[in-house]
């Protein structure tokens, strides 16, 4: 399938560069008229997902409308712009939405040791596995770590994958995780590590009250980067070595060969979050169901759009994949 490299996409002059094309709808982009309803799902391990719908008719039980299962990135949740954004749109074109927030990322810590990361596929399943009683046709979203999440599920299920799931589509995803961890070690990117260390640390902290037996919060200190908090807690958390094993094992660079259903992945070349290997063109020029767009500009999870503040340029492009025939 075609890989693209340009595009007709264009920032507002006054989003020069990378960092204030992510920088700023993530902290000044209000997206009115979202409204949701949440469900508290029960997962096999006595845990719980909180699921947050925005239905076109909210009192129906069952539809005969597509639905949007949509994922968001981390330390993200179903209220992040990227995220209310998507649900406007797909909404106002007679899509249903389900956003779904990660264990601990609904506002409420889990009762579990572990939480969630870049490759936890077994609770991404369950929400599909829950949303197909009530629909027959599914389709897909991921941003940042849930677009990682998103390309390994479907990689993961081949063939296999679900028949309600049609479509899907991902925005700026960590592809090969361990270069966009050392990626994220750049002096220009200590504001974002800064920002996820803070929120991720005080998760651990809450956790380690209800779990002292198995979280040892002495290696808080140590952590300066992504990457460390992966090496002490994350992979420990959920089986693997440490923090290279656990990149190796979960990215989806790995699982997209196996990917049967047309898929998008747009990842702009100026993300700050992604190192070269998320570039991947020779290899998904040669897959046949994965479509892969690289504008020049578009930062992670921007792509605010010249003329055009109201909607994303990622939006509009979301739309066209998911709804042509």
């Amino acid at each position: 399938m075609p890989v693209v490299k340009h595009s007709d996409y264009q920032p507002p002059l006054w989003l020069p560069n990378g960092h204030f094309q992510t920088i700023y709808p993530s902290l000044f982009r209000k997206v009115d008229g979202i409204s949701y309803q949440r469900v508290r799902l029960s997962t096999p391990d006595h845990d719980f997902l909180d699921l947050d719908w925005s239905k076109v008719n909210p009192h129906e039980t069952h539809s005969q409308r597509p639905l949007l299962i949509l994922s968001h990135g981390l330390e993200g949740d179903s209220t992040r712009q990227y995220i209310t954004g998507m649900v406007r749109l797909f909404n106002q074109h007679q899509f249903d939405c389900l956003a779904w927030n990660f264990r601990s990322c609904s506002g409420e810590i889990n009762k579990q040791v572990r939480f969630y990361h870049s490759g936890a596929t077994d609770d991404l399943d369950l929400v599909i596995t829950y949303a197909a009683q009530k629909y027959k046709e599914i389709y897909l979203m991921g941003f940042s770590l849930g677009g990682n999440l998103t390309l390994k599920y479907l990689g993961e299920n081949g063939e296999n994958l679900r028949p309600e799931i049609k479509k899907a589509v991902t925005f700026s995803v960590p592809l090969h995780l361990s270069g966009s961890s050392s990626k994220m070690e750049s002096w220009q990117d200590w504001v974002y590590t800064r920002r996820f260390n803070k929120t991720l640390t005080k998760k651990i902290q809450e956790k380690a009250v209800y779990f002292p037996e198995n979280i040892n919060t002495t290696n808080l200190s140590k952590i300066r980067t992504l990457r460390d908090f992966d090496n002490y807690y994350t992979s420990q958390l959920h089986g693997f070595k440490d923090a290279e094993d656990y990149y190796q094992k979960n990215s989806s660079l790995y699982f997209i060969e196996k990917i049967q259903i047309p898929t998008l992945i747009i990842n702009a070349q100026n993300d700050p979050f992604l190192s070269k290997e998320c570039f991947p063109f020779d290899k998904v020029n040669r897959l046949e169901k994965v479509f892969f767009q690289a504008p020049e500009k578009g930062g992670h999870c921007g792509f605010m759009q010249k003329g055009y503040e109201e909607t994303l340029w990622s939006e509009y492009q979301a739309l066209g994949f998911l709804s042509k025939n």
